[in-house]
């Protein structure tokens, strides 16, 4: 039998309901969902799942600029990258969420994927470059940093 269809004793105490006491009881689980590749305090799947955040943010900055080219969805070649680059994004963004917590790997996507596309839009669209926008810019990517140092 693998680990992950294996059982476990644990103990634990519970509270008599008529009268009250304490006493133990057996309790089974399963499965050990620990144990699991991909779950919360493995290093590697925790690596792994940074690399797929970050490769999810990428993919939301093609798809916002795709998006953006597409003209309303009116034009099929940057529609169809659209669309593949967002199931691309959402599934990496899903493997990610194996290991990192919700609001910190949520939090991380949108970011990248709003400095990201900021920065497309000023370098490759020629949109404003305006001290306003720039520290928006920058107080998304402080935002950044502590969550990436808080889910550490």
């Amino acid at each position: 039998m693998t680990r992950f269809l294996e059982t476990r004793q644990i103990r634990s105490l519970a509270i008599g309901v008529s009268g009250g006491y304490l006493s133990t009881r057996e309790a089974t689980t399963s499965p050990n969902l620990g144990n699991v590749p991909g779950r919360p305090g493995e290093p590697w799947g925790t690596a792994m799942a940074w690399l797929y955040l970050f490769s999810a943010g990428i993919l939301e900055i093609v798809w916002a600029f795709t998006m953006k080219q597409s003209d309303g969805f009116t034009r099929p070649v940057p529609t169809a990258i659209t669309i593949v680059t967002m199931i691309g994004s959402f599934a990496l963004l899903s493997l990610a969420m194996r290991s990192l917590p919700l609001g910190t790997a949520y939090t991380i996507w949108t970011g990248i994927g709003a400095v990201g596309a900021f920065l497309v839009g000023v370098i490759v669209l020629g949109e404003a470059l305006t001290p306003m926008r720039i520290a928006a810019a920058a107080l998304i990517v402080s935002g950044l940093v502590m969550m990436k140092l808080s889910a550490s």
